[in-house]
């Protein structure tokens, strides 16, 4: 026997029609590329992206056929959001951080058809639009009348031009909630990026959970900037939970760096932030000089790379800010986890607690996980027993786009990559990537926990920790540290800093000063190239 309940598609459409309707009037504010603030509220959003709805219509855009944007994170980037997918199009964020090559190859195994980009990436642009046949609309996202001349790109035009004398009233279609809403191409794998295909389906229940009060508790009080890119998981997926929830929007555009950020939430009375820890690294380092304290900020969601527990404490301790730590991936659209305390923990001591913050977190609803052994044997939630950690749900991948790597799955569940412990109460912690973990003489060292440790030093800016062929140990870690501004410290000095923190064994055998550590498209350490550019080092004889 059936429910007799109403059968209503989950579509992302419903979302924009909702904070038009309930939260109309609530204001969405942006830098541009061009340096001012713009704002505007979400009723303007949803008129805006029915007008975006037409031009595709216009152009003959089959169902599902790909949109793609090369943008920071801002308004004319948010009704993409709303007016590719509402209308059965498929909006594919590309990184524009990316090597041009690989910009190219990935706009053609999309078989973009579309491709909307900021000003300020026009060079980019110009670079690749030969090798991109699929791609026959090219679009500046900028005012009517203000494209730059003799840009050498055909079929181009100006957003505001695009859209500007399109009827403001669409009627959405409606359509299977399974079919295909976004793309991204995650920079996880090896070789050729592989896509995953989000439907409208698991990005509405994945804005839901991300909403909830143990996830990231956004509501119609907050104010909310998303420094994470909306190229980077859909911005984690908080423009669809702000539109669900009704929350204000801050967007920086390209000014990422402390000081604008800093006054971009001051201005704005922004009550809570997202991003990776680098952007947080460079705000609290001009925050700290300069005695600066947030007015209404009062917590932020870190993810992307493990947060350092000297920057959860900053954040706590210094400032007032409650730090949410987080873990997904492109293939989960992204969330994970997120990490927040029971009712239980809240009588514990600071210390004990910390303990838990700096933990990855509990699996949200709609997560699964487990930990599993070489064999592919489960292993137990003690908080101990290191493995490979596994995951399912609505939200995460089956397969990757045009079935790129064959069938991802085992027996139903996805492989992070990562490894983990899971303690008693479900809390994971991410020890290190299956490809980057440490074994030394049969046993795991965490590379994130040697660097932790590296980080929390008073001189260190940023450090990263790789494995070096060791002829008696298998490999032994070494550090390499990225000092900080005007701050000295020896080679000694530091690993003396590591006696009572870790155990003896797991201090690393020598540190390597250098003077910038690499970063991926989305500010995580590229150990990989970590370790070619060491690739002449000789570990410290005894």
């Amino acid at each position: 026997m059936l429910g007799l309940m109403q059968s209503q598609p989950l579509l992302i459409s419903s979302l924009i029609d909702f904070a038009q309707r309930h939260h109309g009037d609530v204001e969405i504010v942006s830098r541009r590329v061009e340096g001012d603030i713009h704002r505007y509220t979400w009723a303007d959003v949803a008129r805006r992206s029915r007008q975006l709805a037409h031009a595709l219509d216009g152009m003959s855009l089959q169902f599902s056929d790909r949109v793609a944007t090369l943008a920071w994170n801002g308004y004319r980037h948010l009704e993409m959001y709303f007016g590719v997918s509402g209308s059965g199009r498929v909006l594919h964020t590309i990184n524009p951080r990316l090597h041009p090559e690989q910009i190219a190859w990935i706009a053609n195994h999309a078989e973009d058809q579309v491709l909307c980009f900021d000003a300020s990436f026009l060079p980019l642009v110009q670079a690749v639009h030969a090798k991109c046949p699929t791609i026959r609309q090219y679009v500046m996202l900028c005012d009517a009348g203000k494209l730059p001349e003799g840009t050498g790109i055909p079929n181009l035009v100006a957003y505001e031009d695009w859209i500007g004398g399109q009827p403001s009233d669409y009627q959405w279609p409606s359509f299977d909630e399974n079919s295909a809403s976004s793309m991204c191409y995650t920079s996880g794998t090896t070789g050729n990026p592989k896509a995953a295909l989000y439907s409208h389906r698991s990005t509405t229940l994945h804005a839901y959970a991300a909403a909830l009060p143990d996830v990231m508790n956004l509501s119609a009080r907050d104010s909310v900037l998303p420094v994470v890119p909306m190229f980077h998981v859909n911005a984690w997926g908080i423009p669809y939970s702000a539109a669900l929830t009704g929350c204000k929007l801050v967007f920086p555009g390209p000014a990422l760096d402390g000081k604008s950020v800093y006054e971009l939430i001051e201005a704005e009375g922004v009550t809570f932030a997202a991003g990776v820890p680098t952007v947080w690294q460079m705000l609290l380092g001009h925050m700290k000089p300069a005695g600066l304290r947030f007015s209404k900020l009062k917590r932020t969601v870190i993810g992307g790379s493990a947060c350092p527990p000297a920057m959860i404490r900053a954040f706590q301790e210094d400032y007032g800010v409650d730090v949410l730590h987080a873990w997904g991936m492109t293939e989960m659209s992204p969330l994970g986890t997120l990490c927040t305390l029971k009712n239980k923990h809240l009588a514990l001591p600071a210390d004990e607690q910390m303990k838990i913050r700096l933990k990855q977190g509990r699996a949200i609803y709609g997560v699964d996980m487990k930990i599993v052994a070489e064999d592919g044997k489960e292993l137990p939630w003690d908080g101990k027993t290191y493995g490979d950690l596994y995951v399912k749900g609505p939200w995460i991948v089956a397969e990757y786009f045009k079935g790129e790597g064959g069938d991802p799955l085992v027996d139903g569940w996805f492989p992070t990559g990562d490894v983990a412990t899971i303690d008693a109460e479900g809390y994971m912690q991410i020890t290190d990537r299956s490809k980057d973990v440490i074994k030394s003489g049969g046993e795991w060292i965490s590379s994130i926990d040697v660097e932790n440790i590296a980080v929390s030093h008073p001189a260190v800016a940023m450090a990263a920790c790789v494995g070096m062929r060791h002829p008696k140990w298998d490999e032994r870690p070494i550090v390499a540290v990225v000092k900080k501004p005007g701050a000295e410290v020896t080679r000694e000095e530091l690993l003396k800093f590591y006696e009572g923190k870790t155990a003896k064994w797991q201090i690393p055998d020598d540190v390597v000063f250098v003077e910038a550590i690499p970063l991926g498209a989305t500010g995580k350490i590229l150990k990989t190239r970590l370790r070619e550019q060491l690739k002449d080092y000789k570990l410290p004889t005894a």
